[in-house]
């Protein structure tokens, strides 16, 4: 797949359960990551997140979490990730961001 937004119900976003009844927002994909920009889930504490978190590396994808607030921080803490620091576009007005990533082993 090309580099972009992954919508849920998309081809992509059914294969890796982002569904639009489990989800609102969008991913996005930028070579072997994929990228939980912006999305709130529909059902909170069902497990919905952690199985996306499954799928997308079942699928070979790594995954990353760009300037996530305080709640999502701690679930991304408590599955290994860590926050890296990530160059921004110049037409976002800002010169660095923090990205969660995983530690894998």
């Amino acid at each position: 797949m090309t580099d972009g937004p992954i919508m849920p119900d998309s081809k992509l976003g059914e294969k890796l359960g982002f569904t639009n009844d489990l989800f609102d927002g969008y991913l996005f994909i930028r070579g072997n990551e994929i990228y939980i920009s912006a999305i709130i889930s529909r059902k909170k504490g069902q497990g919905n997140l952690s199985k996306l978190f499954n799928k997308i590396e079942e699928e070979g994808y790594k995954i990353a979490v760009p300037g996530p607030m305080d709640h999502m921080k701690m679930i991304l803490l408590k599955k290994g990730f860590l926050p890296t620091m990530e160059n921004c576009h110049p037409k976002h007005g800002i010169d660095k961001i923090d990205v969660w990533r995983k530690q894998y082993a």
